[in-house]
């Protein structure tokens, strides 16, 4: 049978792939480090459990509004105006089946075919991938290491063409961790509102920053931007709440509406036992979080530091999220390997350490490490990583 056009193109996760790879490995009884997880490696707190089964013994099981409960959004704007100064009503706000079914959802009822989406490199694996299954075409933009892994404005003002339609900023950022300064998003704002292009502003790992750094949402800068951004959110990072599956998104009426008639044709909703779980989250105060953000920070402090011992390896210290996104493209070469994914399949099968190559974020000289594991296991994946490089040197 002939499958549709629309998914010839997609390219297969590569997260995925190395995962898939290391559980193989692991099932033949092999001691595998995997550091490519992308969740957070804790249980979600207590008492979001306990409202989740509150819930359900409510009553609270049956089909719910598209764009999510009441009471749930209500707590999103609370949220909104408590830590981004951003004003929105229950109309501007849709919750989702993940932060990833908000993307999707949006770019569904955003592009028309050949529509241009600017996507900053390094990027998340599924912001290309979904901008294509839309009828769009993404237009990537190398953020280099020099200027922190961050799109300048005056990059994307080059890149700019009738066809454009949207600029997708991801701060904190998978895969490198980096952010951008309220400078920095100013000028980027003024650009998008020059040329009237939308602003998906992804920020599902603001709740984990390590530096001091404040996070700042383009929104809030300025009510032409808020009007001009559509924010991406979620519980899943924050609240170690990955399986549970809510994410939302803030903007402007008729996008929101429009993603709200989507959503009714495709999920219905959101889970509804997940919705409650996701609002006791935001009613109750944050210790646990905090908790976590703590323990991340420690892991983060610890394996940079044995990373930078590493010959042929540099990285940028990242500010945010879970991920350290080092260039070995140095000691992949000395190496004697071809490419950095072939230094990355090498370190798998001998040195039983799963990492994911940088190729599947557009910067083929990087590699993601994820510190989402016990602090035990990042240093031993260091100690390996170490060994496999002196070995192989050339």
């Amino acid at each position: 049978m002939e499958l549709a056009n629309r998914v010839k193109t997609l390219t297969p996760s590569s997260t995925l792939a190395i995962t898939a790879k290391a559980k193989e490995l692991k099932k033949q009884g092999h001691d595998v480090i995997a550091l490519g997880a992308g969740e957070p490696d804790f249980n979600t707190p207590e008492f979001i459990l306990n409202a989740a089964q509150n819930a359900m013994r409510e009553g609270m099981t049956k089909y719910t509004p598209s764009g999510g409960i009441v009471e749930l959004k209500q707590a999103i704007v609370s949220k909104f105006k408590a830590d981004n100064h951003l004003d929105y009503s229950t109309d501007q706000i849709i919750v989702t089946t993940g932060a990833k079914h908000a993307l999707y959802t949006l770019f569904q009822v955003l592009l028309n075919e050949g529509d241009e989406v600017i996507i900053p490199a390094p990027y998340w694996v599924s912001y290309p991938e979904q901008v294509k299954l839309a009828g769009g075409s993404p237009v990537f933009l190398t953020a280099s290491e020099e200027n922190g892994f961050k799109l300048t404005p005056a990059q994307l003002e080059n890149a700019i063409t009738d066809k454009t339609k949207a600029v997708i900023i991801n701060s904190p950022s998978n895969p490198t961790g980096m952010m951008y300064t309220e400078e920095e998003l100013k000028q980027i704002g003024e650009v998008c509102l020059r040329h009237d292009i939308l602003i998906v502003s992804d920020e599902i790992y603001e709740k984990l920053i390590y530096s001091g750094d404040p996070h700042i949402s383009i929104a809030q800068l300025s009510s032409d931007l808020q009007e001009q951004t559509v924010v991406i959110n979620g519980v899943s990072k924050s609240h170690a709440m990955t399986g549970w599956r809510i994410g939302y998104a803030a903007g402007p009426i008729a996008i929101i509406k429009a993603m709200t008639s989507l959503a009714s044709h495709s999920t219905s909703n959101p889970t509804s036992i997940a919705q409650y779980a996701a609002l006791a989250a935001y009613q109750m105060d944050g210790e646990p979080v905090e908790g976590m953000k703590q323990v991340f920070a420690e892991r983060l402090e610890k394996l940079y530091e044995l990373l930078l011992e590493i010959p042929g390896v540099t990285c940028i210290k990242p500010k945010g999220a879970f991920y350290l996104f080092p260039n070995v493209e140095e000691a992949s070469r000395n190496n004697g390997f071809a490419s950095v994914d072939e230094w990355v399949s090498a370190l798998l099968e001998e040195g039983k350490v799963a990492l994911v190559p940088g190729s599947g974020f557009g910067s083929p000289n990087n590699v993601r490490l994820s510190y989402a594991t016990s602090m035990e296991a990042l240093i031993e994946a260091a100690t390996r990583i170490k060994r496999f490089v002196l070995k192989h040197q050339s």
